[in-house]
């Protein structure tokens, strides 16, 4: 099935054969209990063996079954151990982020956040980046459905200048927190995306502004952006879709 699988036109069973090694007879015993079930078919026309669409349905079973936090967990609980501050795994509902998972590291001030709660997406850095690669008037919806209520006096409440941002941030494939949501604290965040090439959720590093200065925050952005890819791996993206 690894042979066929780089041949979408299939291939004939002498040079199947050959490339897996076996004998002809072998083969053709193999493909007769795979074309039972389903798992390979022939082309009426050219006789040629091809992947069918049973594995297929496996492998949305597969990518059904994928829990988020699940996967995304051992990258997260990394990322935290080698920035050694807090890291955060949210996504979007109504307008809101919200954080689904939270590794926190061992400096002596640590971060107030919870697993469950929601904070406005736009003062975000989180909010930023899936609204950033989502299609643009789903970012537009939002900010008109929910507006920008200020939070703090580094929150974002301009529409013009929060679309620019989230433009900028496409191209960067990471966004800040800049005290937007609280006084004194800041985050860099990226994105993560599912099997199908969609935005779904997020992760950050978050930290005290008296940590995270601004040439911290970028130094961050490498091990964030790779956080973000890795999870998306595990989630099935890259398998048919565009490389993050």
């Amino acid at each position: 099935m690894e042979v066929l699988s780089d041949f979408p036109a299939g291939l004939g069973i002498s040079d199947l054969a050959q490339r897996v090694g076996m004998y002809k007879s072998t083969t053709h015993r193999l493909l007769g209990t795979l074309m039972k079930r389903g798992y390979v078919e022939q082309d009426e026309q050219t006789g040629r063996y091809k992947l069918g669409y049973t594995l297929l349905d496996l492998g949305m079973k597969l990518l059904s079954s994928i829990d988020l936090r699940r996967e995304a967990a051992p990258f997260l609980q990394k990322l935290s151990a080698d920035v050694n501050e807090a890291v955060h795994l949210a996504h979007l509902d109504q307008g809101e982020i919200v954080y689904i998972d939270k590794v926190e590291g061992s400096n002596t001030i640590r971060m107030h956040s919870r697993i469950g709660t929601r904070v406005p997406a736009h003062a975000t850095g989180l909010g930023k980046v899936i609204l950033a690669f989502r299609p643009p008037m789903e970012a537009i919806d939002l900010v008109d459905r929910y507006g920008l209520a200020r939070l703090t006096e580094h929150t974002i409440t301009d529409r013009a200048m929060f679309l620019a941002v989230l433009k900028q941030t496409r191209e960067l494939g990471y966004a800040f927190d800049l005290e937007e949501n609280e006084l004194g604290i800041c985050c860099v965040a990226a994105p993560i995306w599912d099997n199908t090439g969609r935005v779904v959720a997020a992760c950050s590093v978050s930290g005290p502004s008296i940590r995270m200065s601004k040439e911290r925050l970028h130094q961050l952005v490498p091990a964030v952006k790779q956080t973000g890819r890795l999870i998306s791996e595990r989630l099935g993206y890259g398998t048919g879709t565009a490389s993050v």
